[in-house]
């Protein structure tokens, strides 16, 4: 007997009629059209969280040079926007989960592009500081783009689907460093600020013809709107959906009760079938749950380390370059790099990542996601151990490049791993809050990055990166699950 569990609470009997879950119904669906689109916008949305962050490694020099801004005053104008990614990782997160995927979109979209455009007609330096820090408070809901396409995308190729979602943050790496390059010298920051703000604009526009998740209905019960986003997404693909009756996880909580399964697939089902979904501040504790705990305090570390990694060997690869060396062993330029030189330079770095995210989308559904990422750690270990001891230009640039390729890949393929290990009731909130602790990562690694190897320390800080990277291969490796092939989970535990 097939039972169903319809939104009056009541259970219904099912003889004869079929049913079909949410998993089912995507793989009917399939990825067409309607996916597309939803990958289209998703990606404007990543595309222009990458250009306001990269648009810090360009706008800083030239604001301090116009205001008389001190050293210290510079730094801020970036830190105030990491400290606000901190808020908008956790925030998102918990509007995103509670109050649905399309109110954690909307609050981004109109936070960072609002704040965006109001930064380029700053009066001074404070009013900067304050819309910078909100445009990182939008940044810090990146998560939520990825978490949303994530929950369209039927099981098979899903981490295939996730990696090319990934490669519109290096799209908008490099067209921010080439807009950078053709905008800085002739028109200065607040023209860079103002161009760089079109596509954040483009997605809060955009914003109001999209739909929200069919599997945050189903898992908030709103079984009758999930299976009109779903008849809507098939009529688009021209495919049609499974016969029957589209059923809420509750079902299988019922059989539960009859029988105990001996075994889970992606998440152990095991819930209170009574309990409500928890708002707030709550959603937070439920991620620090008996449950949850061993996988979020993991995830937590392998996003804090992937940070520390990809943003240290960027600043790395600056104090490597750098004709001023103190230490005067390595020299790779004969004189100081000019602005045009610099951002041309930037440019051609950034092009490290597009390897590493086709490296990634060939690895991760074929061995998996913790196997890719033990990979990838590897071949980044191999590549920086030779920079404990100076080597030429040519092998230095070309090990710093593989260095960059690994540690975007593993960047990207944590960012699928995360969203799929957590339950759909607090998905958004798990990888806002892995997010939020990555920003750490990003804060302090300067400190080995720039002053360790400024400080003719050269073998201590690739030392360090040594140590991050086998300290989170072992994290890696202690996940209890690999997600490769498998369903998401609305309810359960890790």
């Amino acid at each position: 007997m097939n039972r169903a569990v319809m939104n009056s609470g009541q259970v219904m009997d099912y003889d004869r009629e079929l049913v079909y879950t949410m998993d089912e119904a995507l793989t009917m669906v399939g990825f067409g059209k309607f996916q597309a689109l939803v990958l289209a916008y998703a990606g404007l949305g990543s595309m222009a969280d990458a250009m306001e962050l990269m648009i810090l490694s360009f706008i800083g020099p030239s604001v301090r040079s116009e205001w008389g801004l001190s050293s210290r005053q510079e730094s801020l104008i970036t830190t105030v926007v990491f400290a606000g990614m901190l808020i908008g990782s956790y925030a998102s997160g918990l509007i995103s989960d509670n109050y649905g995927r399309r109110m954690g979109l909307l609050s981004i979209a109109a936070a960072t592009s609002i704040f965006a455009v109001l930064s380029a007609f700053s009066p001074n330096y404070i009013s900067l500081i304050i819309f910078r820090m909100v445009v990182g408070v939008g940044l810090g809901g990146g998560p939520v783009y990825s978490s949303w396409f994530l929950e369209f995308v039927p099981v098979r190729n899903r981490g295939v689907w996730m990696v090319v979602f990934a490669t519109f943050s290096t799209i908008g790496t490099i067209f921010e460093a080439s807009l950078a390059w053709i905008v800085m010298p002739r028109l200065g920051w607040r023209w860079l600020l103002a161009l760089s703000s079109v596509p954040c604009l483009a997605a809060f526009i955009l914003y109001f013809f999209t739909e929200e998740s069919p599997r945050y209905l189903y898992a908030k019960g709103s079984i009758a709107d999930a299976q009109h986003v779903l008849k809507k997404m098939a009529t688009i693909n021209e495919t049609q959906l499974p016969s029957g009756v589209l059923v809420s996880d509750q079902i299988s909580e019922l059989d539960e009760e009859l029988t105990t399964p001996e075994g889970t697939s992606l998440l152990s089902t095991i819930k209170n079938k009574n309990s409500s979904p928890k708002r707030g501040i709550f959603s937070f504790f439920t991620l620090l749950s008996s449950s949850l705990i061993k996988t979020t305090l993991l995830l937590w570390i392998v996003y804090l380390t992937n940070s520390f990694l990809y943003y240290g060997v960027v600043l790395m690869t600056s104090e490597f370059s750098s004709s001023q060396s103190k230490c005067g062993a390595l020299v790779l330029h004969s004189k100081q790099p000019t602005d045009t030189s610099l951002y041309r330079n930037v440019f051609i770095t950034s092009f490290a990542e597009l390897p590493g995210l086709i490296l990634s989308a060939i690895l991760v559904d074929k061995v998996g996601r913790k196997i890719s990422m033990v990979l990838m750690y590897s071949f980044g270990f191999i590549s920086l151990l030779p920079l404990m001891f100076h080597q030429n230009e040519l092998l230095t640039t070309s090990l710093l490049f593989g260095a960059r390729m690994c540690f975007i890949g593993n960047f990207k393929i944590a960012g699928i791993y995360c969203p799929e290990i957590y339950p759909t009731s607090v998905r958004t909130t798990g990888a806002g809050v892995a997010a939020a602790v990555g920003k750490i990562g990003g804060m302090i690694c300067p400190l080995v990055a720039v002053e360790l190897v400024s400080g003719c320390h050269r073998m201590a800080a690739i030392a360090s990166f040594e140590v991050v990277m086998v300290l989170s291969a072992i994290c890696v490796l202690l996940f209890k699950v690999e997600t490769k092939g498998m369903e998401l989970h609305d309810t359960g535990c890790a």
